[in-house]
């Protein structure tokens, strides 16, 4: 039993000091990756969390899908889903929770982050003082937890702001933005004016639920009783919940962090009022047997403060895809601006428009310009209010905070501030470390010197050969275009035949196209185009072209719309290789062709674009030569995702036991073994909500073995569906082969990986 008299003074509440060489502050995908990655990389790191789960506007509270480059594979942007941790996040709630369950989400972030040894995780603890050592220098910042009425002092060397506010930025007196820059200050030609507005609303969602029988539905007194209030009421109906309906925001006009619960109040006035319109209105006979399952009750706050680092990105930057000497991540959404009066202004929900390709983001906009030990992880790097419409996306900021995670370890490591990373030999090594652990920076490889199977001779059982795709009895209609997408050779001149139906004699016209940039996937070049002449029925017609790639890259072989014609389809799918459909994609602002204002600094294009599976099957073809996609070379050149050509190895479909065997002059000791699979890092893996047809990707291999010079198993698994697989052995052991084996789990898909890494 415990007694206590009276005090005279206050009491003071229990507190615990700490020491770790991290504090991370924002529990978001963002600081959850950086926590993560810091972790992994030996050092002690404090995640720090004002919610009672992680994940920021991905959790259960808040429930919005995850998304990033790939923009819901509405854009150009093939193969760019985000590598590394948050790869390693999502294909693991794909393998789990594909139906998009955002309560199962949050167990699978909660289990990442618990099972990190060097992780101290402090959720319901707010951070509400920060402590300097001197102007320059954050010691200490202080939290309080309502759950536990405990204070913490957490002491450490460096610090992590992914807060999303930014607070401890802030009270450190680090320099900040809000709002939107003039089109002056950078030469942004979209930054908006005063009428369109500076900031970015909050959301709040509902579910509703069919419960089989009648349900009636009286709003509180609060709710919004004048629907038309709403200028977009009329597209309400009663098949939309969830984060479909990103667009009921509010609070771009007032101040997004002091008068955050004020915006929640009119956020829940609204969604109480749809509800109310949809139950009671008349005009859904539908909902019935609909029930308001959920409702949010802490907002998505989308933008507050922006801090500014040893570099803004900015519209430019993102358009132009600059490359930078210190690029650590890559982003690709839209620049995606929404009006400040949001879900009561009668312009669109948002102004989107997607650049050409991915583009680069330098380690330089993460790391405060006045704050020596502050790194920028999240929204609020450093960032103009236009290049923030696209850098803000979870994907994205979830690269961001695993960039800074592992730059934090190696600062730790080398007893140096997050600036002297900028170094050229210091972001070489922070580059490389990415790169081994998934997160692919466009055009910057692993470095073969490092890697014991670079040394090796690798022999494989067999190579797939791309000659031909198998047809099947399906037939596409070509009332859009559609092309393949295909890896070619410089300087080689290929004859290809397709198989046509043809309704009467009519033409159909074949471009051979590339992209402008090189490593993009906008078909914006076209090099060549002709003309096939089609007889009434079914026939194969073979073509060449008389341009010929001066470089290796992905070329379009592209066939124009004619409601006449149907062309043959297979169902063989390859790491790689992909048709791609000239199609709308509305959720993305896609309409087929993006046209935006002149003068706007913005690019005029076509969408080419894959369709989900079951459907976007490749088309059935033969080429000649055969194109050699899968040698064995691949296996470390670097590149673990396609980018110029598919970078894997690849087996024949008729291959019933492949292998690689990996061959040394001499014993080596090998202590682990890094394989990369294939994913499908064009699936967009949006983490609740929109489901998806698989829980394993079909590329991926599944069960292999891995034996020494002696035929002994080191080690072997059955039931892999992970990006990366690492195999740190118990014990080294000394050989001087290493042979992998695979058991093919698809007929029409061959085994494939893309890199080996041995140390």
């Amino acid at each position: 039993m415990l007694v206590q008299n009276f005090s005279e003074v206050t009491r003071g509440n229990k507190t615990i000091s700490t020491k770790s060489d991290l504090v991370v502050i924002g529990g978001g995908l963002a600081g959850l990756c950086c926590a993560i990655a810091a972790a992994r990389d030996g050092i002690t790191v404090t995640l720090v969390q004002d919610r009672p789960v992680l994940g920021g506007n991905a959790s259960s509270e808040v429930r919005l899908w995850t998304l990033g480059a790939t923009s819901h594979m509405g854009n150009n942007n093939r193969w760019s889903r985000e590598g590394g941790i948050i790869d390693e996040i999502l294909v693991e709630n794909m393998y789990r929770n594909k139906e998009g369950n955002t309560l199962i989400f949050d167990t699978i972030l909660l289990e990442k982050v618990v099972t990190e040894k060097n992780i101290t995780l402090l959720l319901n603890t707010s951070v509400f003082d920060v402590k300097k050592s001197d102007p320059n220098t954050i010691s200490q910042v202080i939290g309080f937890c309502s759950q536990n009425s405990t204070t913490y002092e957490l002491n450490a060397d460096l610090f992590c702001d992914a807060s999303g506010d930014g607070i401890v930025g802030f009270q450190a007196g680090a320099a900040f933005r809000m709002g939107a820059e003039t089109v002056e200050e950078f030469g942004e030609k979209f930054a908006p004016d005063i009428a369109y507005g500076e900031l970015l609303g909050h959301t709040i969602y509902f579910y509703s639920k069919n419960v089989g029988a009648p349900v009636k539905y009286v709003a509180p007194e609060f709710a919004l009783k004048d629907i038309t209030k709403i200028p977009r009421y009329k597209v309400l109906n009663d098949k939309d919940f969830g984060c479909r309906l990103w667009w009921l925001e509010y609070g771009g006009r007032r101040d997004t962090i002091h008068e955050s619960e004020d915006i929640k109040w009119e956020l829940w006035k609204v969604v109480y009022g749809v509800w109310d319109y949809i139950k009671n209105s008349g005009e859904f006979p539908d909902s019935e047997n609909l029930t308001l399952e959920w409702v949010g009750t802490i907002p998505g706050k989308r933008e507050s403060r922006r801090f500014e680092g040893l570099y803004m990105i900015k519209q430019q930057d993102l358009v132009e895809q600059l490359q930078f000497d210190d690029a650590v991540s890559f982003g690709g959404w839209a620049v995606d601006l929404h009006p400040s009066d949001g879900v009561y202004d009668s312009k669109p929900g948002c102004t989107q428009y997607h650049s050409k390709g991915i583009y680069q983001i330098p380690l330089s906009t993460m790391i405060s310009k006045n704050i020596s030990n502050l790194f920028l992880g999240g929204r609020v790097i450093s960032a103009t209010h236009v290049a923030f419409g696209s850098t803000r996306v979870m994907a994205t900021t979830a690269l961001s905070g695993q960039a800074v995670g592992y730059g934090a370890a190696q600062c730790i490591k080398n007893k140096i501030l997050p600036a002297t990373l900028l170094e050229q030999n210091q972001i070489k090594q922070l580059q490389q470390t990415l790169s081994l652990n998934g997160q692919s920076i466009p055009g910057i490889a692993i470095d073969k010197n490092e890697n014991l199977a670079s040394s090796s001779k690798i022999t494989t059982s067999s190579n797939f050969k791309l000659d031909s795709l198998q047809a099947n009895v399906k037939w596409f209609k070509l009332e859009i275009g559609v092309a393949q997408l295909l890896p070619l050779e410089a300087n080689t001149k290929y004859e290809y035949t397709f198989s046509f139906s043809a309704e009467k004699v009519t033409t159909v016209q074949v471009d051979l196209r590339t992209s402008e940039r090189l490593g993009s996937y906008t078909p914006d070049a076209i090099l060549e185009s002709k003309t096939l002449i089609l007889q009434a029925g079914e026939q194969e017609i073979s073509f060449s072209f008389d341009t010929v790639l001066t470089e290796k890259q992905y070329a379009f072989i592209t066939f124009l719309p004619n409601e006449l014609v149907s062309i043959r389809q297979t169902e063989q799918r390859l790491t790689g290789i992909v048709s791609v459909f000239n199609a709308v994609n509305k959720a993305v602002n896609n309409l087929g062709k993006q046209t935006p204002p002149d003068n706007m600094g913005l690019d005029s294009f076509e969408f080419w674009i894959p369709q989900r599976r079951p459907n976007g099957q490749n088309l059935a073809f033969s080429i000649s030569p055969a194109i050699e996609l899968y040698n064995a070379a691949n296996l470390c050149n670097g590149f673990v995702r396609p980018y110029l050509g598919t970078n894997a190895w690849a087996a024949n479909l008729n291959d019933a036991q492949p292998e690689i065997t990996l061959e040394w002059d001499a014993v080596k000791e090998i202590k682990s073994i890094k394989l990369f699979f294939d994913t499908d890092y064009d699936h967009a893996m949006e983490s609740s909500l929109m489901g998806h047809p698989e829980s394993v990707m079909p590329f991926c291999a599944r069960s292999y073995k891995i034996l020494d010079q002696n035929g002994t198993v080191v080690y072997e698994t059955s039931a892999n569906h992970q990006t990366i697989n690492t195999i740190v052995l118990p014990e080294s052991i000394k050989t001087n082969t290493l042979t992998i084996e695979f058991e093919p789990s698809n007929s029409n898909i061959p085994v494939s990986v893309f890199e080996i890494f041995i140390a």
